[in-house]
């Protein structure tokens, strides 16, 4: 089967010129087939502040009533991922931008509301991999936004991470995909404070021990369980790592 690379990365890096400039340079450079799933967090706290909004967040989730919807929809869906396809153009990459909605590509469900209402939340229901596998057969790179929709006209705020994860066990039927989950640190971290302390591999077992005694905590909690789910659905290789290693040879893989 012909390889993808499927890199998802964290908002700060996208919406800071530097970061976000080293990464295209960087992206654009990944030989064969490639696929870019973006954030936006903090550009869309920041904007909805300008409109008088307030952002809520509960363990690091946003709740997501219908004003921070409109609001996520124009950062995630047009200013994020635009400038990012872009900046890709310019670097003669092919890419298109997509939310879940464009060619009915990820379908989600409203999260059920349990201890919480998260409001307009997304978790993922399907991925159309053989429409995605087309395009991206065709030499086009996808630049997916974290929004989807019920297929009821409802836009739904969707998990960069999951959508990462969901999209790669989709195209796992057609391709080698290396999936990629960048952020701040040089991986997953031994000791917070020492940058150095990367664990370099991890498989279920050993993530439940280091999850049990503390050494895991945190956001970094589902982000793992995200890349044991695309491991466990057959994705080939799963590595979390800083954005300046976007060519996986350094950081956390993750294992069967």
């Amino acid at each position: 089967m012909p390889s993808l690379t499927l890199i998802k990365v964290g908002g700060k890096i996208v919406e800071e010129a530097s970061s976000l400039q080293r990464l295209l340079t960087d992206f654009a450079a990944i030989s064969g087939h490639k696929l870019l799933v973006h954030g936006g967090g903090r550009s869309a706290t920041r904007i909805a502040e300008q409109l008088g909004i307030e952002s809520r967040m509960v363990d690091g989730r946003r709740i997501t009533d219908a004003e921070t919807l409109r609001v996520v929809t124009m950062v995630y869906g047009g200013l994020v991922n635009k400038n990012i396809v872009a900046g890709l153009q310019a670097r003669g990459v092919n890419a298109l931008g997509l939310t879940g909605a464009d060619m009915d590509v990820i379908r989600s469900v409203k999260r059920p509301v349990k201890d919480i209402d998260y409001g307009y939340v997304g978790d993922v229901e399907r991925v159309d991999a053989r429409l995605l596998g087309d395009l991206i057969a065709r030499g086009v790179v996808p630049v997916m936004a974290p929004l989807t929709h019920d297929g009821a006209g409802n836009l739904l705020n969707t998990n960069a991470d999951t959508i990462a994860s969901e999209t790669a066990r989709a195209l796992a039927a057609r391709f080698d995909v290396t999936l990629v989950y960048c952020f701040e640190k040089k991986g997953v971290l031994r000791d917070p404070d020492d940058e150095d302390s990367v664990i370099p591999s991890l498989n279920r077992r050993s993530f439940e021990a280091l999850t049990a005694d503390g050494t895991i905590a945190g956001g970094m909690i589902p982000k793992i369980e995200n890349a044991l789910a695309a491991i466990e659905a057959g994705v080939k290789r799963v590595i979390i790592t800083r954005a300046d290693a976007i060519d996986g040879h350094s950081g956390t893989l993750i294992q069967a």
